[in-house]
Order: C-alpha cells, then sequence, then structure tokens
C-alpha cells in the first residue's frame, strides 16, 4: 500500500475490541443495583445495548457527544421505565466504578499484528500516527490507560476523544482537530492525500475522512484486516 506522511486510526473495532467478561459483569451491577422492577439479565443486557447504538446513532448524526454519565443515566431510567428519580446516583463514583471494572476485564487487541503494524509505520521517521476515536460508556481519559496498558499506547504521537472536544465522527470539525494537531516541524509540507484514517465505520471514518478530502482506509467491517497497510 501507499506510504503516507500521517495515519489516523479509529480505535474500537479498528484496534481494539470489548472483552465480553466486561460487558457480561457490568450487566449483573445494573441488574442487581439498579433494578427494582426486577427486569431480566437479558432485559437489563438489551437496554444497555439500546443506549450505545442510540447515543453512537445521535452523536454520528449531531457531530457533539453524550457523556458517559449521561449514558449510565439513560441506562437507570430505562430500567425504572423512564422514571427520572435517578438524583441519588452519584455519577462520578460510578464511573469509577465501570473504569476498574473494565481494567479487571480489559479490552482486546483487534489484530494480534497491531502493535507491529504501528510500529513498523514510524520506523522510517517521517511517518506520524494519532487516534481519533468516538467515546461512549467509557471516556477518553480511562482509554489512554488501556492503550498504555495493552503497550501500543506509544505508538501515537496524539490522541483525540470526542467527549474531550465535545465533537464526534463523521463531524469535519472533528477531524480539522486532527489536521491542526499533527506535528509542522516533522511534516512542514503536508498534503490532504498525503493523510490516510484508517477505521471500520462507512459513516463515521470514511464518509468523516473524505469529506474532509483525506484518504481513508476500511477495515474489519469488510474482509479487509490492519494489515492492509503495510
Amino acid at each position: 500500500m501507499k506510504r503516507y506522511k500521517h495515519y489516523s486510526f479509529d480505535l474500537w473495532l479498528t484496534l481494539i475490541k470489548s472483552n465480553p467478561a466486561f460487558k457480561l459483569e457490568r450487566t449483573k451491577i445494573f441488574e442487581q443495583r439498579y433494578n427494582p422492577l426486577e427486569k431480566s439479565f437479558q432485559e437489563v443486557a438489551t437496554i444497555f445495548r439500546q443506549v450505545d447504538l442510540m447515543c453512537n446513532s445521535i452523536n454520528e448524526r449531531t457531530g457533539k457527544n453524550i457523556d458517559a454519565d449521561e449514558m449510565y443515566l439513560m441506562v437507570i431510567s430505562m430500567l425504572n421505565d423512564f422514571d427520572p428519580g435517578f438524583a441519588a446516583v452519584d455519577t462520578e463514583a460510578l464511573y469509577l466504578e465501570m473504569e476498574a471494572l473494565l481494567f479487571n476485564y480489559m479490552p482486546d487487541i483487534y489484530c494480534g499484528d497491531t502493535a507491529e503494524l504501528l510500529a513498523s509505520l514510524k520506523e522510517p521517521g517521517s511517518a506520524t500516527v494519532s487516534l481519533l476515536s468516538n467515546t461512549g460508556f467509557i471516556r477518553g481519559v480511562t482509554l489512554r490507560k488501556v492503550l498504555h496498558a495493552l503497550e501500543i499506547g506509544q505508538y501515537f504521537d496524539f490522541q483525540l476523544y470526542s467527549d474531550e472536544v465535545r465533537l464526534s465522527k463523521p463531524n469535519k470539525a472533528f477531524f480539522q482537530l486532527m489536521l491542526d494537531q499533527i506535528d509542522r516541524n516533522i511534516h512542514s509540507e503536508l498534503e490532504l492525500h498525503e493523510i490516510v484514517h484508517i477505521g471500520d465505520n462507512p459513516v463515521a471514518d470514511i464518509h468523516g475522512a473524505n469529506q474532509l478530502g483525506i484518504h481513508s482506509v476500511l477495515i474489519n467491517s469488510n474482509q479487509q484486516t490492519i494489515n492492509c497497510l503495510r
């Protein structure tokens, strides 16, 4: 594949994937603690999935960001048939508990060749690499720790997360932030065709990149893996 001067990556389902045990244990906690109507485990799991899909769709449509604490409150509200009586919920304590749970059941690298591939992109010393990720139930501050623990964080010159900048892909402004962050001391002359964004989502990643005029590569949701970048 053509060599680019800057590589931008999506995160979820591009570089990493959820550990199924994390979602299982998270569902158990909400079933036991926030479920006075005694909905089934499967119903609680379905609510989590519905909130995740809904918020992701809203973020893609508006280009803005719904925060993790808002998403957890949505789950609790839906568990209680939309009763708004969640004023007593300490959302920050809840988030920290979910973060600790995540570290007990760490996400997995999507492809075993990921670390080697990321390292190879930077070998010549001329390419820079960044992360451009929409977030949901897990904040950017946590994902930075995850990437460090998975030993791939060091390959990124910078990381941008939707919850931290209040923007979501495919919003052109989010991609523009990525362009503005590229180190011009390394790339004093950088054309849009010398930048590529890699992700699994045809809307958020591919359309988002293309509307700004940079190249894009779809992986994992099709028949192509990250190894196509070699």
